[in-house]
């Protein structure tokens, strides 16, 4: 039986959840996540996790933050007038915004807070600065 390789198209069902157990994503209510190993399509800890795996094989992975999505950039949050939104929008933390940025890319910007007039976004990952714990399964090779 093979194993997984760099430039193997995988598909892979996947648990993760935080360090205290709470569970923030699952692919077992749907079909397995399908990547190519080195197309840099998840996270590093993730892709690297599936290399040398047989189809079947189950394995449960931790990932730091260097190897997930990183550390908690300060140069990602900033401040707007509540004037820059449309009126109507309903704005209030947790509402997560898709920004068009340059070359046609969306970055996505949680809402952090409303001070009076401002509004302050953070452009992190929800995950950024987490230690992931992932159970992996790999399904199959493609």
């Amino acid at each position: 039986m093979s194993k997984a390789k760099n430039g193997d198209t995988v598909k892979v069902h996947y648990t993760g959840t935080l360090e205290d157990g709470t569970q923030f994503d699952t692919s077992l209510e749907r079909e397995p996540l399908e990547f190519t190993i080195g197309g840099h399509q998840v996270i590093p800890g993730f892709e690297n996790a599936v290399i040398g795996l047989e189809t079947g094989e189950k394995t449960t992975v931790r990932i730091p933050p260097n190897e997930g999505y990183g550390e908690y950039d300060e140069k990602l949050r900033f401040i707007f007038d509540k004037s820059q939104f449309p009126k109507d929008m309903e704005l209030e933390p947790g509402l997560r915004l898709n920004v068009p940025g340059e070359g046609g890319k969306v970055a996505v910007f949680t809402v952090v807070d409303i001070l009076g007039d401002e509004v302050i976004l953070d452009g992190n990952h929800p995950l950024v600065g987490r230690t992931l714990i992932f159970d992996l399964e790999l399904v199959e090779i493609v």
